[in-house]
């Protein structure tokens, strides 16, 4: 959460294409969440055991299996991944008595693919400790004049 700090694309060559960039943008996606989860892990009493998905990223199957990778825990994408809208709905629909709780409500959600970890887990923290060099390298880019 370093004010100071600018994006930056590192570890370009004359090799690199437009699709290398577009996968550093799912890497840093994927990065930023198994950052996150590991500091909640820490202040929680248990750790997340599954990942549920929703929203426009997560119908990227290349994302969701490197946060599955990162992560050691499945990752559950549902059918429905616009939960935004359907959570609004569905509340509706429970205040004017469309549905009797909760529960019901839960029973609606369906899964259309669990992502398991697949590479192996030396091979992702090498991946995020070069992300994290990465990081380190964009801190501070501007200077503090104040």
């Amino acid at each position: 959460w370093d004010m100071y700090a600018r994006g930056t694309i590192v570890g370009l060559t004359r090799g690199s294409t437009k699709a290398h960039i577009a996968r550093a943008v799912l890497e840093c996606i994927a990065y930023q969440t198994a950052d996150l989860v590991r500091v909640m892990n820490a202040d929680a009493p248990c750790p997340l055991t599954e990942l549920r998905v929703d929203g426009g990223a997560s119908v990227s199957d290349i994302l969701m299996q490197i946060q599955a990778d990162l992560l050691r825990l499945p990752v559950d994408r549902p059918a429905q991944v616009e939960t935004t809208a359907f959570g609004a709905a569905a509340l509706a629909g429970l205040a004017v008595g469309v549905w009797n709780g909760f529960d019901e409500l839960a029973a609606l959600r369906r899964s259309q693919c669990v992502f398991r970890p697949q590479r192996e887990e030396e091979a992702c923290l090498a991946d995020l400790a070069r992300w994290h060099r990465a990081v380190e390298r964009s801190r501070s880019w501007i200077e503090n004049n104040v």
